[in-house]
């Protein structure tokens, strides 16, 4: 039997102007010319041999047999929606991109990421380094790690941990030749700087050490540089707990103080809202907070 339909792209224009009751805003989503969705709206009203919009007062309106239509419309649109993006979330032989800042990368995820191999030989994990986000993924992407409060429009983002800033540095510094007992030491070494000189402004005013020269001190583009050179006994770098995590455990890297001043911004792991209970990201977004759990655990103890 042939089934009478009218033309998809037709359906598709008609279907993002009545969301937007507006010819402009629809031709900005579909990357199309305002001429274009017109036609492609006549053509459509022709074949319904209906009218589906009003103009008053340069205002645009459905009909009333155009929002019926709309609303048949927009509820086939979310289902087709949702079932290209089951597809995609449980396609391609269960590859998934994971895009991680390098750092992430190297320190937290790296050392783990043999384990869901393990666990889940069927799934082909490809870790995708990224400097920065822009708040959205890319196509190639399924889920990803962003640094920032935790608010990016139409992503579900979960905590990875509540960071904070402390000083390290290598165990060599206590040799006694500079004194490190209390905060206002800190003017006797050279300050390591990630990125800017801000961290450590921040945190020399917070909690009100005096003497001290923020101004000194080499800046490093890069976290691992920092924590590199702080290794080395080059001078006390502001490190973020997840990142120095290794270095620490391995005795690498001390702590000389108590203090430590709680940071605004985590890691948070990130992927589309309708996504992220559907098949290899489910079970990869899954894998990845058990083991901060686990993180978790081991600090308790």
């Amino acid at each position: 039997m042939n089934r009478r339909l009218p033309p998809l792209n037709a359906l598709r224009a008609f279907e993002v102007a009545a969301r937007h009751l507006s010819f402009t805003k629809a031709a900005d989503e579909l990357f199309v010319t305002q001429a274009a969705v017109s036609h492609q709206i006549k053509s459509l009203e022709d074949f319904l041999s209906i009218k589906l919009f009003l103009r008053k007062n340069r205002t645009l309106l459905l009909t009333e047999q155009g929002q019926g239509y709309y609303l048949e419309l927009k509820a086939l649109f979310e289902s087709l929606h949702l079932a290209t993006e089951k597809l995609l979330a449980t396609g391609d032989k269960g590859a998934i991109t994971v895009a991680v800042p390098p750092s992430f990368a190297i320190q937290w995820l790296v050392p783990r990421i043999h384990q869901f191999s393990q666990n889940h030989p069927d799934i082909d994990v490809r870790i995708k380094a990224v400097d920065f986000d822009d708040g959205f993924l890319e196509e190639d992407v399924d889920v990803a790690v962003y640094y920032g409060r935790g608010k990016w429009s139409g992503l579900i983002a979960d905590k990875l941990h509540t960071e904070y800033l402390t000083p390290v540095c290598s165990p060599m510094l206590f040799d006694g030749s500079k004194p490190l007992d209390n905060l206002t030491d800190l003017k006797h070494h050279r300050l390591l700087h990630d990125s800017t000189r801000e961290s450590w402004k921040t945190w020399i005013r917070n909690f009100h050490v005096p003497g001290v020269n923020v101004e000194q001190g080499p800046i490093f583009s890069h976290t691992m540089m920092v924590l590199q050179a702080a290794a080395l006994g080059q001078g006390i770098a502001l490190a973020n707990s997840v990142l120095a995590r290794p270095e620490l455990l391995s005795g690498r890297l001390v702590c000389p103080f108590e203090e430590r001043l709680i940071s605004k911004s985590s890691y948070y792991l990130v992927c589309h809202q309708s996504q992220a209970e559907l098949g290899k990201i489910a079970t990869f977004r899954h894998w990845l907070l058990e083991q901060v759990r686990g993180d978790l655990d081991e600090d308790d103890h």
